[in-house]
């Protein structure tokens, strides 16, 4: 099933998303209607807090197939930071110069409940960093530089 993307100022998008405590049968549905719905947008990434829903629960695919992130967090960053134009399902039609870092290293649950870390490089790693903001509450629009804060008006 296809779910609708809750779009910029949608309050549920400044909130912290909650840890999974359990992996059930609700949140399996969730992961596979969060894939469906970030391929019929065209996504290469979707936080379930974009659905409306605050469970720290990612699922992206960068041309490799989906993989399911749950309670995803960056424990090790590294080899300083490079800027990407990135968008967002979020915030349609806006695509920003964003500073991240250059790899990353993420520790989550699949969606078994079985523990996995990850080192992300390239888009992988700012894909991961982007769905881990919207966990976190936070935007790219909260990550836009000074100068460009100053050329858009929102």
């Amino acid at each position: 099933m296809i779910l609708e993307i809750k779009k910029y100022p949608d309050p549920i998008l400044r909130k912290k998303a909650r840890e999974v405590k359990e992996i059930g049968e609700e949140e399996r549905e969730l992961i596979k209607n969060m894939i469906e719905t970030m391929y019929a947008q065209r996504g290469v990434g979707l936080a379930a807090p974009q659905v409306g829903v605050l469970k720290r629960i990612v699922v992206v695919d960068i041309g490799e197939g989906p993989r399911v992130f749950i309670n995803p967090k960056i424990v090790k960053k590294g080899e300083g930071k490079e800027i990407s134009e990135e968008g967002c399902l979020s915030v349609p039609g806006v695509f920003l110069k964003i500073k991240r870092w250059r790899k990353i290293k993420v520790e989550a649950l699949d969606e078994n409940g079985k523990k996995f870390k990850v080192l992300a490089t390239g888009l992988l790693s700012h894909c991961l960093q982007q769905e881990i903001d919207h966990l976190n509450g936070i935007l790219i629009l909260d990550r836009m530089s000074f100068w460009q804060k100053l050329k858009r008006k929102f």
